[in-house]
């Protein structure tokens, strides 16, 4: 009999330690993958921090744009834009110094586009070498007021634009005023314009435009 006990036991003990090592296995195996996917999730996190406010792969993305050119000053400059076969919105024309004219803009339409303090607007831009700038605006009594920052673009490369926030300044018919501070909260609607002075033919192709999020 004791011998029999002392055999159930061990039999009995020795799976007993084979089902706990199976068991401790299952647990390092559920850590192992969720230590994993954490992982895969902080490197997806890190590889595409943009979310994208447009891009350009369908023709009906065209509605959600306008253009807004010196003939509402009386200037002759002609600036328009399309959808192209590649996906990109190309913003082309002339620019005109007469009848005290001088700029050219491509703006959205209205819309919620859920700025942070501290975020990046980010873009893809093939341009022409001109000198552009990012109008921002908001709800506001004034004409011809937006938040302005310049960007450079390079003859016929493609290049990644980043514009904090904090690069913009209030302008109003393009004159910088002093003492404002923008409420990303209330910004609606983005545009690109340009007005450096230089008459002629000009082209600035848009990939996409997006907002890095920096918390």
């Amino acid at each position: 009999m004791e011998a029999g006990c002392l055999e159930f036991r061990l039999t009995v003990a020795r799976r007993s330690n084979h089902i706990g090592m199976e068991l401790m296995t299952i647990r390092i195996s559920i850590f192992a993958a969720s230590l994993f996917l954490g992982l895969c999730g902080q490197l997806i996190n890190a590889e595409e921090p943009i979310r994208y406010l447009y891009k350009f792969d369908r023709a009906d993305n065209a509605q959600d744009w306008k253009t807004v050119n010196d003939g509402v000053m009386g200037g002759i400059s002609d600036g328009k834009f399309k959808i192209t076969q590649d996906g990109a919105l190309d913003f082309y024309g002339k620019l005109s110094l007469e009848n005290n004219g001088g700029f050219a803009s491509v703006r959205t339409r209205k819309a919620n586009l859920n700025f942070q303090d501290g975020d990046i607007l980010v873009a893809r831009v093939r341009g022409d070498g001109r000198q552009y700038a990012w109008n921002l605006y908001v709800p506001t009594w004034r004409i011809a007021f937006a938040w302005r920052s310049f960007f450079n673009t390079k003859k016929d490369e493609w290049v990644e634009i980043r514009t904090p926030l904090a690069a913009f300044r209030a302008t109003s018919f393009g004159r910088e005023m002093k003492n404002r501070k923008l409420d990303p909260a209330k910004i609606n609607g983005l545009g690109i314009i340009l007005a450096d002075k230089q008459a002629g033919p000009f082209d600035l192709e848009i990939d996409w435009i997006g907002i890095e999020r920096t918390e």
